[in-house]
């Protein structure tokens, strides 16, 4: 009869996969299906908004201006622009409503050009919130969009004043703003949550990015008519930079907020390509986040 220890050590041991399915265990930081992390990022959307606010509150809580700079920081951008290419490039000739026309662009660019920068850090500056509460995420890009969001709402109520201070009339066209600025915020976190996987790889990424922004701005018609430019270029390539979801967004919100922005300056198309990038941003983004999900705060 073998002795009892030599007994233990040779009986079969048990399967830990079997046991683990037994008991309901899993392994911790898996990641979870597609279906079930949409359904755990929508489940905590209380806390996006939550988290959102009070990081926006905060911003600027140590300013003697505080909220203040939330529309100033926009607009002293739009007289530095008006400035420079208005007045000193001359790029405000043959454009009707300069003033909001920049403005527009400033403002729209920037709302843009905000998500994805703080994007790019998402992860990296939430190493301690990650490494302590176990949740989805996909949502701090998410929240970081809101947050811009919420930044660009303030900045159109001072549009609108802009607007109505150079004479163009308040008009039911204007309610146009709200799928245009819906669209974009879609893209905007899918590019959000594509740069934060990244940043989360590459810190380099987050130095680089100021000047890929930079570089884009130029080619959006921010503060000129693209199509002076591109009229004498050949077709394929005015056709990509009218392809290009800056300039299809903002220009979008011109249309919709100043009369003198006809339907036929549009870039062809405008309405499908703006819903095009936003779902193909907005769902590659996050399924190209997601399949890193459980590398997020790893190392």
């Amino acid at each position: 009869m073998a002795p009892p220890l030599l007994a233990a050590v040779t009986a079969p041991q048990p399967d830990p996969a079997r046991l683990a399915a037994a008991y309901g265990l899993s392994v911790s930081g898996a990641r979870p299906s597609l279906p079930e992390y949409v359904r755990q990022v929508w489940a905590r959307r209380h806390f996006v908004a939550a988290y959102a606010t009070s990081r926006l509150t905060a911003m600027y809580a140590t300013a003697r201006l505080g909220q203040a700079w939330q529309v100033m920081t926009p607009l002293l951008n739009a007289g530095v622009y008006y400035l420079v290419f208005g007045l000193l490039l001359g790029t405000r000739h043959g454009i009707p409503n300069y003033i909001p026309y920049l403005c527009t662009g400033v403002f729209v660019f920037n709302f843009t050009q905000t998500s994805a920068l703080s994007g790019t850090r998402a992860i990296s500056d939430n190493l301690g919130l990650i490494r302590v509460l176990q949740f989805p995420r996909a949502c701090l890009p998410i929240a970081i969009t809101l947050i811009q969001l919420q930044q660009l709402l303030f900045s159109m109520g001072v549009l609108g004043v802009i607007v109505l201070a150079c004479g163009v009339p308040f008009t039911a066209h204007w309610l146009l703003v709200v799928p245009a600025l819906l669209l974009q915020s879609v893209f905007n976190a899918g590019t959000a949550l594509a740069l934060a996987r990244i940043g989360a790889k590459v810190a380099d990424v987050a130095q680089l990015l100021p000047f890929l922004l930079r570089t884009w701005m130029y080619f959006c018609g921010i503060f000129y008519n693209l199509r002076v430019f591109t009229a004498h270029a050949p077709h394929w390539v005015a056709a990509l930079l009218e392809a290009n979801p800056g300039l299809i967004y903002l220009t979008l919100t011109r249309y919709a907020l100043i009369d003198t922005v006809s339907a036929q300056s549009l870039p062809p198309h405008v309405w499908p390509l703006a819903l095009g990038w936003a779902v193909v941003m907005g769902i590659g983004g996050f399924v190209f986040f997601w399949k890193a999900e459980e590398q997020y705060g790893r190392g």
